[in-house]
């Protein structure tokens, strides 16, 4: 009964995508229409399109896929172990330290073969 259900949803996504695309342009063609409107009533109109596009969207087979996307990912971000502040500033300090180091052989590097063919050319 669900696979009905689904596949009926699936044909008529077109359809809501079609009108996140109208609800998108007619945002966008507002948005320069009413240019010499207050910039806080443009942007208090933008928001609310662009969240009754999202909304629609998100009423898709894609969109809840996406939404069950971010919503996991909002759960394995919070298993993530981040370094500590001493870590952190410790971590930067080396990789400060080996760019130096690096440079400074580049810059050897560069300073001996430019003399090594200025020789040759002469």
């Amino acid at each position: 009964m669900s696979v009905k259900i689904d596949s009926e949803d699936s044909k008529l996504d077109w359809i809501k995508w079609a009108v996140v695309a109208a609800i998108v342009g007619a945002a966008v063609y507002a948005n320069s229409f009413f240019a010499t409107e207050s910039l806080l009533i443009r942007t208090i109109g933008i928001l609310l399109a662009a969240g009754a596009a999202g909304w629609i969207a998100a009423q898709t087979v894609k969109g809840r896929t996406f939404v069950n996307f971010c919503l996991e990912a909002r759960i394995e971000i919070r298993k993530v172990v981040w370094p500590s502040r001493q870590e952190t500033t410790q971590t930067t300090i080396v990789v400060l330290i080996v760019i130096f180091i690096v440079a400074l052989i580049l810059w050897i590097l560069d300073w001996g073969l430019n003399g090594i063919v200025s020789s040759v050319i002469g």
